[in-house]
């Protein structure tokens, strides 16, 4: 089943990996399924001028996956925070991808980046040591991503 997911993310630095992951499914073969359904219009937040945590809201609205897709300043993204946080909230699935090694077309592969998810803990706990995180490239993102995203929605009783 093809689910309803947000993605998460730093557009500036990291458009260009960050659509390597959304568009992976546009090159499938012919008749397979899309693996999920993409919940964001970044491109018309960007536009907007203020209210973008009601944006962010109405974006959640119906997704029942979060994909946090980080890269070397992703975790300081004061958004990125709001997102996660809302999404555990909505007791949502949520799972991170590390694009580190995501070839950027202009720039290459990036430096590491601190994991969003540790910026919340529960219970003393960081949010990283209760929802999985992956790597795109070393586990496969481009043939994985749609195992992820069910199991990110099992896991969360969706």
């Amino acid at each position: 089943m093809a689910r309803r997911v947000f993605f998460s993310f730093h557009y500036e630095r990291d458009v260009r990996r960050i659509q390597q992951v959304r568009q992976s499914w546009v090159v499938r073969e012919k008749g397979e399924a899309t693996p999920f359904y993409d919940g964001a219009d970044f491109e018309d937040a960007k536009r907007r001028a203020g209210g973008i945590q009601k944006w962010i809201d109405n974006q959640l609205q119906g997704c029942s996956v979060t994909a946090v897709l980080f890269g070397r300043e992703t975790y300081e993204r004061e958004w990125v925070r709001y997102e996660i946080k809302a999404s555990h909230e909505r007791r949502m699935g949520i799972l991170a991808i590390d694009l580190q090694n995501v070839r950027d077309p202009l720039k290459g592969t990036d430096l590491a980046g601190r994991n969003p998810l540790d910026y919340w803990n529960i219970d003393g706990k960081p949010l990283s040591a209760i929802y999985r995180t992956y790597d795109w490239v070393r586990d496969d993102g481009y043939n994985n991503i749609k195992h992820w995203i069910e199991r990110a929605a099992q896991a969360a009783g969706r």
